[in-house]
């Protein structure tokens, strides 16, 4: 979904700034907060940008200007909450522009609000909801993940549809019409990648449950008798 260095018109790069550097913003402020509490969670920080960083370089061609991969954002918007996510996603939007041409500096802003932002928050509130409906957590954890992917190429293609509406005017006809050809590209290699992300994301929490569960109850990311029911010992 990285749009390209150059490829977003005037005023839309802009815009895309204006929104995303305050929830950036905030999110380096929930950070520090986070680290001056709990200072062992930085490995896990460091664990999670990892994670973000390797899954999104795995790219495929799609459309013009844009390409298709995994986010990896939902495991990070399920750990620690989408306003630090977002300052993860940033960090590595920013060495993948500069080290790897992944993405661009001017589209930047766009790059983060779609898979720093958006994204996370939509994997957030699935995962939110998913477990107050008391839902299996591995299912939960699988359709945060899937979604959040999703919804950052829902969020990709309505920003190439803004800026490059049907008719090169922006009328709901022009940007429907552009919407509707973007998103239908990239679902072609996006719902299985995402439905892939959504697995891999399931067995990485099931790994972690298994070796390292107190960190998740310390984090509140699970209640300490679900751990117990997800390990065979609900006593």
């Amino acid at each position: 979904m990285h749009i390209m260095e150059g490829f977003l018109p005037t005023p839309w790069w802009q815009l895309w700034f204006v929104v995303s550097i305050p929830v950036i913003a905030f999110g380096i402020y929930k950070m520090n907060k986070l680290i001056n509490e709990k200072r062992e969670v930085l490995p896990l920080l460091a664990v999670a940008g990892a994670f973000i960083f390797v899954l999104s370089s795995l790219k495929l061609p799609s459309v013009v200007g844009s390409c298709s991969h995994p986010t990896g954002t939902g495991v990070a918007a399920i750990m620690f909450g989408p306003a630090i996510t977002a300052v993860l996603g940033t960090i590595v939007l920013i060495y993948q522009a500069i080290f790897l041409a992944h993405g661009g500096l001017t589209t930047l802003g766009a790059n983060v609000f779609s898979m720093g932002i958006l994204g996370p928050v939509v994997a957030y509130l699935v995962y939110k909801a998913g477990m107050k409906a008391n839902l299996n957590f591995y299912l939960v954890v699988f359709l945060a993940t899937a979604l959040g992917d999703w919804a950052t190429y829902v969020t990709t293609s309505v920003q190439l549809a803004l800026a490059y509406p049907a008719g090169d005017v922006l009328t709901f006809a022009g940007f429907m019409s552009s919407f509707v050809k973007f998103a239908g590209v990239f679902a072609v290699t996006q719902v299985p990648l995402a439905i892939m992300e959504g697995a891999v994301s399931a067995l990485l929490f099931k790994y972690v449950v298994n070796v390292k569960s107190d960190i998740l109850v310390e984090m509140n990311v699970l209640e300490d008798s679900v751990v117990r029911k997800l390990r065979g010992n609900p006593a």
